[in-house]
């Protein structure tokens, strides 16, 4: 009877702590004025980078967090720290990056959605973000077996992160209407950027290939909260980028100058065309063409999908 009591007592001291725990969390998220939450299929890290550098660069005192090839915190002054995991990646970090943030006192906290299952997207959100700006880079197809097997499906779980009562910005254009009836069911302002937008002169400012409908998405929320777009669009020019972004090296062979160009971040093949068919009317892709396709053992259907978009679509030499 005794240890019966002793266990009840425990389980209401552990309850008890998590309730106080919970409501510091939500005061802690509360003090940070401006929380930016990115979702979406491609771009999450880059955007999120970009963003966080023209918040900077505007005088806006920011933290970013990222999770595209590697974990990484971006601080006030721009400098770029490994984030060292104990185990696997789990969207309870999100936790302590909101606690640093409002620890730090910064104005904005921009973080990368961590979550692929639609109800851990809705309780990273509704319960850890709570944020003030919603961000969905796109909608392509991709976790399919998690996610869903068509675009609307995909949209619906990206969905889950546009917060209640605030802003949606999005370059997604293809089904923008569905985001927009999501946008409205949670009375939430949608802003649609375009890649137009963004002029050619204004793009050759980065020392990488970055994609234009990434920076028109950075520079609309930038805008929205009061930075200028050209001092905005230098401090993306100096922020240092994701470790996976599109980039060329040329390297001598065989007595032959061989470009390569690693894209391997799309690793959907939605983006991956989108990649290849940017190339060719830039570059012409002139030459012998070779795609190299890295797969995964678990992830056999993107496996499939990329196999069939070198045979079908690319049609390397």
């Amino acid at each position: 009877m005794l240890t019966s009591y002793i266990l009840l007592f425990l389980l209401l001291l552990f309850g008890a702590f998590g309730v106080v725990e919970y409501a510091r969390h939500q005061r802690r998220a509360r003090s940070i004025p401006i929380r930016i939450h990115v979702n979406g299929t491609r771009g999450k890290s880059s955007v999120t980078r970009l963003i966080g550098a023209g918040l900077r660069v505007g005088g806006i005192s920011t933290i970013t967090k990222v999770t595209g090839t590697y974990p990484r915190l971006i601080l006030e002054d721009g400098s770029d720290v490994h984030i060292h995991r104990r185990g696997d990646a789990n969207i309870i970090e999100q936790l302590s990056v909101v606690r640093l943030a409002a620890e730090r006192k910064v104005s904005a906290l921009v973080v990368e959605c961590m979550a692929l299952e639609q109800q851990y997207q809705r309780i990273t959100e509704r319960q850890m973000i709570h944020a003030t700006i919603g961000v969905i880079t796109n909608v392509r197809l991709d976790h399919i077996d998690i996610m869903g097997r068509t675009l609307p499906e995909i949209a619906s779980v990206l969905a889950e992160t546009i917060p209640s009562r605030q802003h949606l910005f999005t370059a997604e254009t293809l089904i923008s209407d569905v985001l927009q009836n999501y946008a409205d069911k949670k009375h939430a302002t949608m802003h649609v950027s375009t890649e137009e937008s963004v002029s050619q002169d204004e793009m050759k400012g980065f020392s990488y290939i970055e994609h234009r409908e990434n920076v028109s998405l950075a520079l609309a929320v930038c805008q929205h909260l009061g930075v200028d777009r050209q001092v905005a669009l230098q401090g993306m020019y100096t922020a240092i980028p994701d470790a996976g972004v599109l980039r060329r090296f040329v390297v001598g062979a065989f007595g032959k100058q061989l470009a390569f160009y690693n894209a391997f971040a799309a690793n959907d093949p939605d983006s991956t065309f989108l990649v290849w068919k940017r190339l060719k009317e830039e570059s012409g892709l002139e030459g012998t063409r070779i795609v190299l396709l890295n797969t995964r053992q678990d992830r056999m259907d993107r496996a499939r999908q990329l196999a069939e978009l070198a045979g079908r679509k690319l049609n390397p030499d």
